[in-house]
């Protein structure tokens, strides 16, 4: 981050600090950031050399907003917000159900006037690009908050895209797009990689994204996100959807499909009872394109992704190993992902790099082929960049170099031209791969496949940090918590059931 952007991030969030001793957390005061900045950069479209007509009513212009001071300022704001909420295309999808929760008009005028002092058109992209980006950071990093859960470490979203090295004239989907990293990382690869012509920078602009994000205050700062980084129009249809991605094929396909769905196993939707309790009940998702019917969310993403992608098309899909080894509809599911689609390489991840606790992922890479008697998969090369591997979110978070030898062994460039890491002679190889017939006999189809030896097993000098120690401990004790809780909560529907 430059030294230039890096002030601007501490004087927009040294903000934050004051208005949380006003009750106000961060992820309100972003949302109330994301609100007034789209409105001054619709002011400054508005005005010359643009002279763009964003929708906006005269009454509810950033240049009133900035004449409003005191309750006056708090009547004003709010009105603008229901107003605005009404309108169509970006402008209604931003403002959709928003609130204002800065209660203080003294501390409400300071952040309008912070943002009036900046011109937020001639800012650079990617300088823009980097505040938002840098204020997201901080508000996953604000355990609290819970936003963490929809941020993807961003050195892992970079990875996965130089894997799969997207070119320009192609699309691009996330059917769960949470802040938008995966667009934005890809975006980057191509800008950086490829001189685009007019034709192709109007089709990365306005066509090469597409995704759902069911959770509108997400929704609304990945829509913020992809339009500071000057992805989609200020006056069009955005191009991220909040609709269930889950509940019917969409009938688009894409050619790349970059993702990481949420961790939680059920899909669930609740609602009031006739006592007037909040119930859960399990969501099923019956769809003729699916292998199999299973509530487990990860496996019905799964089953989404292979259904929108291309044929030729390729994936990278983060998932948790319960995807690799649960019995039922994952066997069943492995044994079709195996057999119609290419998928060539897993990447094992080590906990410690997530903000939701607990998490043991993977990266599945795969390519989407036709139909065929025989099964696709000849092999699955398997990079294991768990086992001995520490990392913490705060001493010793992921970084992208962590992950450079994935990128030369995964080999971008041509995959077919791999080499095994790993062999009799060299057992501490971490790259390896395994034919299908090996799969195929494990019991279950089981992906999760290890082979490295544990060294803190068997030499207590090899222990980590004492902190890493107690994280990894903690992670294992809230995991285990959530499974427990999955459990009690299925006995207890199928008790009452009976």
């Amino acid at each position: 981050m430059s030294e230039n952007t890096s002030s601007i991030v501490s004087k927009v969030w040294s903000f934050c600090n004051v208005l949380r001793d006003g009750g106000v957390s961060y992820g309100d005061y972003l949302e109330q950031l994301t609100y007034l900045i789209f409105l001054k950069m619709a002011e400054e479209y508005r005005k010359p050399p643009y002279n763009r007509n964003i929708g906006i009513p005269e009454e509810y212009t950033w240049d009133r907003l900035k004449q409003q001071r005191g309750a006056e300022l708090d009547t004003h704001y709010r009105e603008l917000l229901e107003e605005l909420g009404q309108k169509p295309g970006m402008l209604g999808q931003i403002f959709l159900k928003a609130q204002n929760k800065v209660s203080d008009p003294a501390m409400l005028y300071k952040i309008i006037d912070m943002i009036d002092k900046e011109s937020w058109v001639m800012m650079g992209v990617d300088t823009k690009g980097e505040i938002y980006e840098g204020l997201l950071q901080k508000n996953a990093e604000d355990t609290k908050s819970g936003a963490g859960q929809y941020f993807t470490p961003r050195p892992l979203i970079k990875v996965m895209v130089q894997c799969l090295q997207p070119e320009p004239m192609k699309t691009i989907g996330d059917p769960c797009c949470g802040t938008g990293g995966f667009f934005l990382a890809a975006y980057d690869f191509l800008t950086s990689h490829h001189r685009l012509d007019r034709d192709q920078s109007r089709f990365l602009k306005n066509k090469t994204f597409g995704g759902n994000e069911i959770v509108a205050g997400t929704r609304r700062l990945a829509l913020m996100n992809m339009f500071l980084h000057n992805i989609g129009e200020i006056d069009r249809e955005p191009m991220i959807s909040n609709s269930d991605a889950l509940i019917a094929d969409p009938g688009y396909r894409y050619d790349y499909i970059l993702t990481n769905p949420p961790f939680g196993k059920k899909s669930s939707m609740t609602f009031t009872n006739e006592e007037g309790e909040q119930e859960k009940e399990e969501l099923t998702y019956n769809r003729q394109d699916f292998w199999t019917t299973t509530s487990n969310k990860q496996l019905n993403f799964l089953q989404h992704i292979h259904t929108i992608l291309k044929t030729g098309g390729q994936a990278a899909v983060v998932l948790p190993d319960n995807v690799l080894f649960e019995g039922g509809a994952g066997e069943t599911i492995r044994k079709k992902l195996l057999e119609t689609t290419d998928l060539h390489t897993i990447l094992r991840l080590p906990t410690g790099i997530f903000y939701a606790n607990g998490v043991k992922a993977n990266v599945l890479f795969f390519e989407a082929k036709p139909a065929s008697k025989e099964p696709w998969t000849k092999e699955v090369w398997i990079y294991d960049y768990r086992t001995n591997v520490h990392h913490t979110l705060k001493k010793n978070p992921l970084k992208y170099s962590d992950l450079e030898d994935f990128i030369r062994c995964y080999n971008p460039e041509n995959r077919f031209n791999r080499k095994e890491t790993w062999s009799e002679e060299s057992p501490e190889g971490r790259f390896r791969k395994f034919s299908y017939d090996e799969i195929i006999a494990r019991d279950k189809t089981n992906l999760d496949i290890f082979w490295l030896k544990d060294k803190s097993l068997a030499d207590l000098d090899n222990l980590p940090d004492p902190d890493i120690l107690a994280n990894e401990i903690i992670e294992n004790m809230e995991a285990s918590l959530a499974s427990f809780k999955e459990i009690m909560a299925t006995i207890n529907g199928e008790s009452e059931e009976n």
